[in-house]
């Protein structure tokens, strides 16, 4: 008999791997990407770090990482790269000394309007895997865990470390007592 959509006993166990699926579904993402925003030279990352500072101009970097979750060398690698391209300028913070701040240049906001309905179509047709009554929900749910790594609530950890299950060890035969006569015997 053939799987159907809804049966979830027969799936492999590839088909029911949370961490598998989001692969294959950012795979998915990432060549539509390219196939919409190719031509106009800025990444899927770039276009968050553009983004994120348009929305929060002078933000540092250490915000920029938690709000593309891009980690802390890659982001300082990339603004390094994009500021060498023109797209954005760094100082020191006025705020910390310590810390760079991040703001988009002529180019930078060139770039990003540019862009920006690229993605818009990109995203649509990623959603457009999805019926549409679904596609509120699936945004709901990346936001949720998004946002559960980005900002655990108070007290509790990034990501819970959960325990697998374990696997059943096949029992263990027992042997046969021997009667006390036959130990002796031997």
């Amino acid at each position: 008999m053939a799987k159907g959509k809804g049966d979830k006993q027969g799936a492999t166990l590839l088909e029911r791997s949370p961490s598998h699926l989001l692969h294959r579904v950012l795979q998915l993402a990432l060549d539509i990407y390219a196939e919409e925003c190719g031509d106009a030279g800025v990444t899927q990352r770039q276009f968050a770090v553009l983004a994120a500072v348009a929305e929060n101009e002078g933000v540092t970097q250490t915000a920029l990482v938690r709000a593309t979750g891009i980690d802390r060398s890659t982001l300082a690698d990339m603004v390094a790269r994009m500021i060498t391209k023109g797209h954005l300028e760094r100082q020191r913070s006025s705020e910390d000394a310590r810390a760079n701040s991040v703001r988009l240049t002529e180019a930078g906001r060139e770039a990003l309007e540019t862009i920006r309905p690229m993605v818009a179509m990109a995203d649509a047709r990623i959603l457009a895997l999805l019926k549409p009554s679904k596609r509120d929900g699936f945004l709901d749910l990346l936001s949720d865990m998004a946002g559960a790594e980005l900002h655990p609530a108070e007290g509790e950890p990034k990501a819970k470390k959960v325990k697998a299950p374990k696997a059943e060890k096949p029992k263990k035969e027992k042997k046969p007592k021997k009667d006390k006569a036959a130990k002796k015997a031997a």
